[in-house]
C-alpha cells in the first residue's frame, strides 16, 4: 500500500542569494503547499522564505562564540546540533540537504548521533559542492564520504550527475536521480504589456528604442562580470544599448571600475540583490550568462520564463536548459565577440527575438514546472522511507 501519510522534512541551505539556497526554498515551500511539515534549519533565514506560511518552520544555527572554535569551523558542529534538537523535537522523518560539504557532512554526523531515531538523508548537489569544492584535495575525501552516507543523491542537470560520478571516482551503480531546477510560472512569466517605466526611473534619457541587456548572479569569479561587460560595449558600439545588473558579490567593485574605463556608467544600472525582479527581466531584450561554469543556470531559466532569449557559454548543464539557436545562442566560454554578435542578431531582427521568446516559453512549460519537479523530489522521499 502506498504511503501517502504528511511527512516531517528538514530542509538546510545555504541562505545567499545564489541557486541552490533558492531552490530549497522552494522545494519546502511547495512542500509546505502539499501538506507536508517543513522544517529550515540554517545559519539566517533564507532568501525567499516565508515563515508564517502554513506548515513552515525555520530553526536558526547560532554557532558558540568559544576562542578554541571560530565562527566558521563552529558552523558544521552546530548545524548537527541543530539538527538532532530538531529532529528530537519534532521526529523528523528525512532531511533534504542541500550542498555536501558540509551540510550533507554534519547531517551524517547528527544522523550518527541519533542512532536509531535518525531521519533518512536526502542530498541534493548543485555545482560547486563537486566541480570546486568537493575536488579540492583538501575536501575531496569528506566530500566523497558524505555523499555516499546518503540515502539518496539527486542533481540539477544530466551534466552534474556525470560530474559527480566522475570527480568523485563513485560507481555507476550509486544511483543519482536527475530533477531538473524549476520556476514558478505564477511568479515568473511575461509581462501582459510591456512596462518600461522602472527603466525610465532609472535612465532620465532612455529612449524606446534603446536596447536593454540583463544579468543576474552573486557576482563572483565563476560568472565572469568582465565578459558581462564586454559582451555590453561591443553591443553598445552597435547600437545604443543599457545594462541591468541584478545581486551583489565580490566582482560589483570591479564591473564599475571596467563600466568607468569604458565611459558607460550613466548606461549602466546596479540594482543590488533582490528577491522579486520578474519585471526587471519582463523589462529586458537579452539575458546575458557567459559563466566559466554552470551546473544548471537558474537565473537563465528564470529569464526565458519570462520570455527573454539567453546568450550564455555552453558550458556545464546550460546546454540542458538553453537550446541553441532555440531559445538562445551559446559560445565558447571567453568568446566575447560571438555572443556580441548574437545579442546583435536578436536585436536586429524582431521577429527572431518573437521566435525564440515563444520557444523559451514553450520549453519552460514543458520541462521545467515546478509540480513535475516536486513530484520527483516526492518520489525521492517516499522511496528513502520504504527503503532499510
Amino acid at each position: 500500500m502506498t504511503d501517502v501519510r504528511p511527512l516531517k522534512i528538514g530542509i538546510t541551505c545555504f541562505a545567499t542569494f545564489g541557486g541552490s539556497g533558492i531552490v530549497a526554498t522552494e522545494v519546502g515551500l511547495a512542500m509546505a503547499a502539499r501538506g507536508h511539515e517543513v522544517h529550515f534549519i540554517a545559519r539566517t533565514l533564507p532568501i525567499r522564505l516565508d515563515p508564517a506560511m502554513p506548515g513552515v518552520f525555520f530553526h536558526e544555527v547560532v554557532e558558540p562564540d568559544h576562542d578554541v572554535l571560530q565562527p566558521d569551523g563552529a558552523y558544521p558542529i552546530a548545524l548537527a546540533s541543530k539538527i538532532i534538537e530538531v529532529t528530537r523535537r519534532f521526529h523528523l522523518d528525512l532531511l533534504h540537504v542541500h550542498y555536501a560539504v558540509p551540510h550533507a557532512t554534519a547531517a551524517w554526523l547528527a544522523r550518527a548521533v541519533l542512532g536509531a531515531e535518525a531521519p533518512k538523508l536526502v542530498t541534493t548537489l548543485h555545482g560547486t559542492d563537486i566541480t570546486l569544492v568537493g575536488t579540492d584535495a583538501s575536501y575531496l575525501p569528506i566530500t566523497r564520504f558524505s555523499v555516499l552516507q546518503s540515502d539518496a543523491i539527486t542533481t540539477p542537470s544530466v551534466f552534474l550527475r556525470e560530474a559527480t560520478w566522475t570527480r568523485l571516482d563513485l560507481p555507476r551503480s550509486l544511483a543519482i536521480t536527475v530533477v531538473p531546477n524549476f520556476v514558478d510560472t505564477a511568479t515568473w512569466h511575461p509581462p501582459a504589456k510591456r512596462n518600461r517605466r522602472p527603466l525610465q526611473e532609472r535612465f532620465a534619457d532612455l529612449r524606446d528604442t534603446d536596447a536593454v541587456l540583463v544579468h543576474v548572479s552573486n557576482f563572483r569569479p565563476v560568472k565572469r562580470i568582465a565578459d558581462v561587460v564586454a559582451i555590453f560595449q561591443a553591443v553598445h558600439a552597435q547600437r545604443p544599448a543599457r545594462l541591468l545588473l541584478i545581486g551583489d558579490g565580490p566582482d560589483c567593485a570591479h564591473a564599475e571600475q571596467l563600466l568607468a574605463a569604458a565611459h558607460l556608467q550613466d548606461r549602466v544600472a546596479f540594482l543590488g540583490r533582490q528577491e522579486h525582479f520578474a519585471d526587471w527581466l519582463g523589462a529586458a531584450d537579452v539575458f546575458l550568462l557567459p559563466s566559466e561554469s554552470e551546473s544548471f543556470g537558474l537565473a537563465a531559466l528564470e529569464a526565458m520564463a519570462c520570455g527573454v532569449p539567453v546568450v550564455a557559454s555552453d558550458v556545464g548543464g546550460l546546454p540542458e536548459v538553453v537550446a541553441h539557436g532555440m531559445t538562445g545562442f551559446l559560445a565558447p566560454v571567453g568568446d566575447v565577440a560571438a555572443m556580441a554578435q548574437h545579442v546583435l542578431a536578436l536585436l536586429a531582427d524582431r521577429g527572431l527575438w518573437q521566435q525564440m521568446s515563444w520557444a523559451a516559453l514553450d520549453r519552460v512549460a514543458r520541462f521545467f514546472q515546478a509540480d513535475a519537479a516536486m513530484d520527483a523530489y516526492e518520489a525521492v522521499y517516499r522511496d528513502v522511507l520504504k527503503g532499510p
